[in-house]
């Protein structure tokens, strides 16, 4: 068997490895995850050192070692420049890292992971620098994509409880819905209010007399509402599921503010972490309000 092998792929995580080394986590589509040693990548001088920069696809030649492989040649196919002059667009693009990195498999093709984030990155490299809700709605996209690849995406359409479909009503001012992480997605709040009334009054009818024999009452679980959304916030959700983001009329950066914190919630519940990079977003949203 060869000891070196060929693979293209995007770098989404560096880290420091002794005086002048780096190791690199890659995303390729014919191997899943690879961590690599890039050698003297931290030199001046080395033609490592660029290639080895986060979010850039090369095409490797790497050698196969003992605990780490080692990349021997690597040849430059793209880079997302524009990323790195926006922090907003950099934090976005990290916070999609994140979960491709907690999705991705080592020593198994992920093709569909593969283009699917570098689609995106293309999406936010594209936008204006000066679009803030751009970003976040941009980075809500990804993330319900991503969500939805790995099969966990959450129920936007229908009420989780009673299974009726859900529709944002624009009429009225103080309608909303409520999101339960822990169920999995949206809630009617009548249904919710129904359930915990009858669970209340089973609760009360099972010792109707002092000392009498305990009732064992089965009864549905009553989900924790997360938080509560309005008729813009869930018709954004609804739409995250389009290939492409589709502009509602009324959108304010409040709105999808709302939309990124209640997937943020959800994804870091799946993924059973925190999302690290979520903190520069809060940071940008907070310094671009007028």
């Amino acid at each position: 068997m060869s000891r070196t092998y060929k693979a293209t792929g995007i770098n989404l995580k560096t880290q420091v490895l002794g005086e002048s080394d780096k190791i690199v986590t890659i995303l390729t589509p014919e191997f899943g995850l690879i961590r690599a040693v890039a050698p003297g990548a931290r030199k001046h001088n080395s033609s490592l050192g660029g290639r080895s920069g986060m979010f850039v696809v090369n095409e490797l030649l790497i050698a196969k070692g003992r605990s780490l492989d080692k990349i021997t040649q690597a040849q430059t196919l793209k880079t997302y420049p524009g990323l790195a002059k926006d922090l907003g667009k950099l934090a976005a693009s990290q916070y999609l890292a994140e979960i491709v990195l907690s999705q991705a498999l080592s020593e198994q093709p992920q093709e569909e992971l593969y283009e699917l984030f570098n689609e995106h990155l293309h999406r936010l490299e594209a936008l204006s620098s000066t679009n803030a809700s751009g970003v976040l709605a941009h980075l809500a996209h990804g993330v319900f994509h991503l969500l939805a690849l790995a099969g966990v995406t959450p129920q936007v359409q229908v009420c989780c409880l009673s299974g009726r479909s859900l529709k944002p009503d624009f009429t009225n001012p103080k309608w909303q819905i409520g999101f339960s992480v822990p169920t999995g997605g949206t809630i009617c709040l009548e249904a919710w209010k129904r359930l915990r009334t009858e669970g209340e009054g089973e609760i009360n009818n099972q010792y109707p007399i002092p000392h009498a024999q305990t009732v064992v009452v089965h009864r549905q679980e009553i989900p924790v509402i997360s938080s509560r959304l309005g008729a813009m916030e869930l018709a954004l959700l609804q739409h995250l599921s389009q290939p492409e983001i589709i502009q509602i009329d009324g959108a304010r950066d409040h709105n999808w503010l709302c939309v990124e914190q209640i997937l943020r919630q959800y994804a870091q519940y799946q993924l059973g972490r925190p999302i690290r990079s979520a903190t520069l977003i809060d940071s940008y949203f907070a310094a671009n309000q007028p």
